[in-house]
């Protein structure tokens, strides 16, 4: 399945307006973004094709170039960009989305993920009776090709929800999580001080007061580039593995990288079943497909 072709674009935009309605609970998709222009509609591209309808997309751009052109670009999509006034990095232009959003559901998003067409309606449902629920997520490889990302090669992310093991390892993907926006008045807001830690700050101090639920079925894309997607110098990390430990009391954890911590025994025993439904064919977004639009 390759999305992007849009020739039913009227159909489209007139069902949104008539399944988008009160009866639905709304969703805040909440999206830090800084200078991937493409990658951002890649993402905008999967939200047009979801079966929930019920949602709103803010975009807070910390800092970066214009990206008021997804408005025009994604008609359909209630799309609301939050310009920052200063360079606030990924913690806070959350911070920033969440304290904006309408919605009594947050859905949490980089602006590199995609989600399959079924995911924000099957995170709705699973909710009733939960305040937080995550899936699992599709791991892939990828080049670029025509500004496209080609997936090279892909991997399952699913391990069981563990409390305790989570203290040791964090299996927790918070790309697509759905939880309810009033969580923020128990916990606070992310933390920054924690940096790249700020997920599993997130995740520790939501289960220790909260209903917490993961839903085996892959329906998150989680990109990693060929040169690495995340942070792995240990002495830069550190200082924020510290801060976490203290916060939490787990006492002292080795920085391991990404990889390396997946083959852990510990991590190893929390494997998990999961539904697998992405065909590993890319998503053409519209930036792509529309000659008007170059940047």
């Amino acid at each position: 399945m390759i999305l992007g072709k849009h020739f039913y674009f009227r159909e489209f935009s007139f069902y949104y307006e008539c399944r988008g309605d009160s009866l639905q609970p709304l969703v805040s998709v909440v999206i830090p973004t800084f200078n991937r222009p493409y990658f951002l509609c890649e993402l905008l591209e999967s939200l047009c094709h979801q079966t929930y309808l019920h949602f709103e997309v803010i975009i807070v751009n910390d800092q970066g170039d214009s990206v008021d052109f997804v408005k025009t670009l994604y008609p359909e999509l209630p799309i609301h960009i939050i310009e920052l006034e200063q360079k606030s990095y990924h913690v806070m232009a959350r911070n920033e989305g969440v304290k904006r959003a309408k919605g009594e559901y947050i859905l949490l998003c980089d602006d590199d993920d995609l989600l399959l067409p079924t995911h924000i309606e099957t995170m709705v449902l699973e909710i009733d009776g939960y305040d937080l629920v995550y899936s699992d997520v599709e791991i892939f490889h990828y080049e670029i090709k025509d500004q496209v990302r080609i997936p090279t090669h892909t991997f399952l992310f699913a391990y069981e929800y563990d409390p305790a093991g989570m203290r040791k390892f964090s299996t927790f993907v918070p790309s697509g999580t759905l939880y309810k926006k009033s969580i923020h008045e128990t916990i606070g807001y992310f933390d920054p001080s924690v940096s790249h830690y700020w997920d599993w700050d997130f995740f520790l101090c939501v289960s220790e007061h909260f209903r917490v639920k993961r839903v085996p079925v892959a329906s998150v894309l989680y990109a990693f580039s060929a040169t690495g997607h995340q942070s792995s110098n240990p002495e830069v990390m550190r200082p924020y593995l510290d801060r976490l430990c203290e916060k939490h009391q787990l006492g002292f954890l080795p920085t391991k990288n990404f990889f390396l911590l997946l083959e852990e025994p510990e991590v190893q025993k929390r494997r998990a079943e999961s539904r697998r439904i992405w065909d590993q064919k890319p998503i053409l977004s519209r930036l792509v497909n529309n000659k008007l639009y170059s940047l």
